[in-house]
């Protein structure tokens, strides 16, 4: 093939190409939108509402540092203030973490017809000990995850 019917036949080729159109996919990558990643975790919790004396118990879901996602037996508003306590063992001795949070979101839906409904708590304070104490269950939770990823 003569070098001028290759090069007449590659153009045609491309114009070919740009005119018919292109399939693909788009990829989006989710991105950890927290300041704090999450861990998922099952712990047991103790909460009650600030103004309260009365004890009530739940499930942490995850954690991180800035806020937990617990699952709890009663209806609560978004903007209620708890008394939080976060038992979890270690070394074969129980411990906990305690502390006050906010509850900043709230799906009601999730498993309302079991009794159970699902919040996103943010710490608003938590007591002298318990942060370094989470901290803590967290980074070995983390060294957990990935071992078992592994």
């Amino acid at each position: 093939m003569s070098p001028i019917k290759l090069s007449s036949m590659i153009k045609r080729k491309k114009k070919e190409s740009k005119s018919q159109s292109k399939k693909g996919t788009l990829v989006i990558e989710k991105r950890e939108r927290r300041k704090h990643p999450r861990l998922n975790s099952e712990l047991p919790l103790d909460y009650s509402k600030i103004d309260s004396n009365e004890d009530y118990g739940g499930i942490v879901a995850n954690a991180s540092e800035g806020g937990i996602l617990v699952h709890l037996p009663e209806e609560l508003e978004i903007g209620d203030v708890l008394k939080i306590e976060i038992f979890f063992a270690k070394e074969l001795e129980l411990n906990s973490l305690q502390g006050v949070a906010k509850v900043v979101w709230a799906d009601l839906a999730t498993r309302e017809s079991w009794g159970e409904h699902r919040y996103g708590l943010q710490f608003q304070s938590i007591e002298r000990g318990s942060l370094h104490k989470l901290k803590t269950l967290l980074k070995e939770a983390g060294k957990t995850h990935s071992a078992k990823r592994n």
